[in-house]
């Protein structure tokens, strides 16, 4: 990993809003500096991917940078969801400038723009609740009752299979980050305490093999999604990164996602989420 990926020494003091977004920006940029990492884009290879790379992603990660500062202002100032989704609507398009059209990460708009929102106004008010729980609390009715995007691949996916999707997670309050990747990451810290690139593998596998996710439907149905919650689970129940040769059946794993067009994004986003959120809760 480059010295510029690194996290920096935990801070004393809650961070501004220009720090919130470096560190979202960052998030993103971990999660590509993760490999194995099954069907999805690293700094190895481009997964089951063939309109973007690594490069690419952490081009978009670094167009997004201000976008996620601006939130967390926002945030900060107790803004409404309407101002949210306008600061969100104007990453995107910074993000397709910056990617020549790829949609590289608007999930990850979505929800890590969510919590930078939150983490602006908890910082400004002053108050000990988790991120979470503050995008439920504030935003949580109007994340359901806004506009939908009745041709994203998620909401498509959706409907057709009955999948909450983005929408239902961020109005829960991120319940697949709180309950799912969190103690994960923590736990795979136990089995790899001096590799974090193992342990942020760990806990995209626990994603996988535990959220519905609608990437996964989009692309492979119900039975793709099957595939890919049990290979996750198996790899899991095998030892995880707790076995010695891991990274083999990982990278194996891997393989046969891309053999069968397979990506987990929303597990990729949520992946981002927990690295953004554990770095400020723990």
């Amino acid at each position: 990993m480059t010295p510029a990926l690194r996290w920096q020494s935990r801070p004393g003091r809650a961070l501004d809003a220009e720090q919130l977004g470096r560190l979202a920006s960052l998030s993103l940029k971990l999660e590509v500096e993760t490999y194995p990492k099954p069907g999805l884009v690293s700094h190895v290879d481009n997964g089951a991917h063939r309109d973007m790379d690594a490069v690419l992603l952490c081009r978009s990660a670094t167009a997004l940078m201000p976008f996620f500062s601006e939130l967390a202002a926002a945030g900060a100032e107790g803004a409404g969801m309407n101002r949210l989704r306008a600061i969100g609507v104007a990453a995107e398009r910074a993000m397709l400038a910056a990617t020549d059209g790829v949609n590289t990460h608007r999930g990850a708009i979505f929800g890590l723009g969510l919590l930078c929102a939150a983490a602006g106004y908890r910082n400004a008010v002053g108050i000990r609740k988790s991120l979470g729980r503050l995008v439920r609390e504030r935003w949580g009715d109007d994340i359901l009752s806004g506009p939908v995007s009745l041709r994203s691949h998620g909401a498509v996916a959706g409907r057709r299979y009955g999948a909450g999707g983005a929408r239902a997670e961020a109005a829960d309050g991120f319940p697949s980050v709180y309950d799912i990747a969190l103690p994960a990451l923590h736990a795979a810290r136990e089995l790899a305490p001096h590799d974090e690139e193992a342990v942020r593998t760990q806990t995209c596998m626990r994603l996988i093999a535990e959220v519905t996710d609608t990437n996964l439907l989009h692309r492979g149905g119900a039975d793709g999604l099957r595939f890919a919650q049990k290979s996750a689970a198996g790899f899991l129940a095998a030892g995880g990164i707790g076995s010695p040769d891991w990274r083999r059946r990982a990278a194996d794993i891997h393989n046969a996602f891309i053999a069968r067009n397979l990506s987990p994004g929303g597990s990729a986003d949520l992946l981002a989420m927990a690295l953004f959120v554990d770095r400020l809760e723990i």
